[in-house]
């Protein structure tokens, strides 16, 4: 199969904005340094705790939307032994974004931490704080390959081309903008991101949904076509696991640099827990596209998907642009990781 030239244009074209606005905003980040009048090295790394409301709400909901989430999201909702009902990221990840503001938010953003770290460091002094560091820096890398998974496979399937190829790209990319503006960089990118997110995923959805190839998801929600109804069962021996699941999803998202960062780049503590909450039904929102398209999945024949494809694809070439929306969600989580490992 040859390289998708149509999409392959919308992706640079995406890459050349994000890029254009981290390095813009850089020049907002060097203006803040020279107004610093404490430590500069918290302008870099929470933007001289001076994020605002609507920029703290996208950069908050980024950290948790990116292309594990949306291409994982969908995934479940397909396999056949899994479906609708074990699909827990939705919850946990409204509910542990809640949690954050509820508990966490105000008392680290009161006392003007600069790291998750630093409230354990204090308490248990360095070496135990070295060492608690070990399993944080683990979750990032293994957090960091999945990304690069997601962003790897998406591009291969989306634009036929190599997966090395789009991971160097991109980490390039991102690597640039977040050393020339710091936290700023990151945040004002994350804005342009969130929107190519919310309006691609969305406008996906209805060419999915009536693609000649695709049953009524309605009816392949709780009958059985192609394979298991994507609404899924949770059977009684699996009731402790479900419940094992949601807990350590919904606590176990809490405690992540990527999401303290933008709780203490907030102007105010009230506004580190606004910036909580909303971020948490955002990301329950944007589950939804992912939903109907794993349903669509299961709803869909593999041969005929074949047939409609090969008679159609001359006359969607808007249906490009349109794809780009979970890769850049990869690309939006890329930058988050190399700021937090940085």
């Amino acid at each position: 199969m040859a390289v998708n030239i149509p999409g392959l244009v919308a992706v640079i074209v995406f890459y050349v904005l994000i890029l254009a606005t981290g390095i813009w905003a850089s020049r907002k980040s060097k203006r803040e340094e020279k107004k610093c009048s404490g430590d500069k090295s918290e302008v870099a790394m929470i933007g001289g705790r001076n994020i605002g409301t609507l920029v703290g709400i996208f950069t908050m909901t980024a950290t948790w939307v990116g292309g594990g989430f949306i291409n994982g999201i969908a995934e479940i909702v397909y396999l056949p032994h899994r479906g609708l009902s074990w699909t827990q990221a939705p919850i946990t990840y409204c509910l542990n974004l809640i949690l954050g503001g509820l508990l966490f938010a105000k008392p680290m953003r009161a006392n003007r931490y600069v790291t998750m770290m630093d409230p354990l460091q204090i308490k248990f002094g360095r070496v135990m704080g070295s060492l608690l560091l070990i399993p944080a820096i683990l979750g990032d890398i293994f957090w960091s390959a999945a990304i690069l998974a997601a962003l790897g496979a998406t591009m291969t399937v989306i634009l036929d081309i190599e997966t090395y190829l789009t991971i160097l790209i991109s980490a390039c990319v991102v690597i640039i903008y977040t050393l020339l503006g710091g936290l700023y960089s990151v945040a004002y990118t994350d804005v342009m991101q969130m929107i190519f997110i919310i309006i691609s995923l969305w406008l996906c959805v209805p060419f999915a949904i009536k693609n000649p190839a695709v049953v009524d998801i309605k009816y392949t929600m709780v009958n059985k076509l192609y394979q298991s109804p994507w609404i899924g069962k949770i059977e009684v021996n699996q009731i402790g696991r479900w419940i094992d699941d949601l807990l350590y999803m919904s606590l176990g998202g809490i405690p992540w640099q990527v999401y303290f960062q933008r709780v203490l780049a907030a102007s105010s503590v009230s506004q580190a827990q606004k910036t909580s909450y909303v971020a948490g039904v955002l990301c329950f929102t944007l589950s939804l596209p992912s939903i109907i398209i794993g349903a669509v999945a299961v709803s869909t024949g593999l041969m005929l998907s074949h047939e409609v494809t090969a008679k159609n694809c001359s006359k969607c070439k808007i249906c490009h642009f349109f794809q780009i929306g979970i890769i850049q969600a990869t690309v939006c989580q890329l930058h988050l990781k190399d700021k937090k490992l940085a």
